[in-house]
């Protein structure tokens, strides 16, 4: 399948459904609310799942020039902080990195502020590992001296953003820093894939799982640092870009005929995983047109639009999407792992359509 050849119009309504889908979850394992329920937004936990399901929405609000789906995350938010937001920990600062780019939409100085206060938390205050690095935090588990490649699209690229919006070098340069060191640790030199996680207690990477929608993050997170500092160093790019290109390397000899990438990306007889597979599409598609990425690898951008496609139900509920996962001991934990319905799904669903008719407008 060729991305040009997808039928804008067809692609629009799909984008639609899955938009539409998303604002139907009320939560993990609860599915969609009835079509008579209340109006905007259902999901009802600030924490990573729908901070990610927010960035997918809202990259599509802003394609697409929708004000109702901007009014909508207002009113999400505005509700959540009336409500009183959760302990801040590494989780729940994805639903900043959407605010933090809400804000230059809208009116609202105390957004502003919120992202201005979270950012100086992260940076004075977010318990810290050997050598500086982002701890893991979580609402389960304080994850003492353990770096997850989640981190950096759960944090860095928020404080990258608050950075530019306040014009803070500083914030800025601890986000490239962060992307850095959690190369260091958790980049495989070998293959370029980067393991879930690592531990300063005791120096491994658990289970040394090479997990699908770790690597997406990584894939999506470098670009989108890319697009979010245009004042990025040469040299940051250049490592940065370095360690994509080596990181789809891989990925591309992984990814099976039919476009899907598996659980684990080495183990073919781990469950497909279309989150996954939509990220690292979405990734390659972003670093090609940043001149990461050569053209020749949008081919496999193409076949797993195709297969992601395929995944999506006449609702707009994206399938195969495999449910949260925190740090396995050994790689049967990763296999373990349900399918579910959940907001990253379609978020990471709705960034690879839009980008794709995003690249069909332009060549136009």
């Amino acid at each position: 399948m060729n991305t040009a050849s997808v039928d804008n119009a067809a692609l629009l309504t799909t984008i639609d459904r899955v938009a539409t889908a998303f604002s139907r979850l009320r939560g993990i394992k609860e599915g969609l609310v009835t079509d008579n329920a209340a109006s905007g937004i259902q999901f009802d936990e600030w924490d990573w799942e729908v901070g990610v399901g927010l960035y997918g929405f809202l990259r599509r609000a802003i394609s697409a020039n929708d004000q109702k789906a901007l009014h909508e995350l207002v009113t999400w938010y505005s509700a959540q902080i009336e409500r009183g937001i959760p302990p801040r920990q590494i989780n729940s600062t994805a639903p900043m990195l959407p605010l933090a780019i809400l804000v230059q939409h809208v009116d609202r100085p105390d957004f502003r502020a919120l992202v201005e206060d979270w950012a100086d938390w992260l940076i004075k205050e977010l318990p810290k590992t050997e050598d500086g690095g982002f701890q893991h935090v979580c609402k389960e588990r304080v994850n003492d001296g353990e770096l997850w490649d989640d981190t950096l699209f759960m944090a860095c690229l928020f404080l990258a953003q608050a950075g530019v919006l306040c014009e803070r070098k500083d914030w800025i340069d601890e986000a490239v820093y962060q992307f850095v060191l959690h190369t260091r640790y958790l980049s495989d030199p070998v293959s370029g894939l980067w393991y879930h996680g690592w531990t300063f207690n005791g120096r491994h990477n658990f289970a040394n799982a090479f997990w699908a929608r770790g690597n997406a993050w990584i894939t999506v997170a470098i670009p989108e640092l890319f697009d979010l500092v245009p004042t990025l160093g040469e040299k940051d790019r250049r490592f940065l870009s370095n360690v994509l290109v080596s990181q789809v390397r891989s990925l591309k000899a992984y990814q099976r005929p039919d476009g899907m990438f598996t659980t684990l990306l080495d183990d073919p007889s781990s469950p497909l995983e279309t989150s996954a597979t939509a990220g690292i599409a979405y990734g390659m598609l972003r670093a090609i047109d940043a001149g990461i990425l050569d053209e020749s690898d949008r081919v496999h951008a193409e076949r797993a639009l195709k297969a992601v496609l395929a995944q999506i139900d006449d609702e707009g509920v994206v399938h195969g999407v495999s449910d949260g996962t925190p740090m396995g001991h050994d790689l049967d934990f990763y296999r373990r792992i349900p399918n579910l319905p959940t907001p990253y799904g379609q978020a990471l669903t709705m960034l690879l359509l839009t980008e794709v008719l995003i690249e069909n407008g332009r060549r136009q």
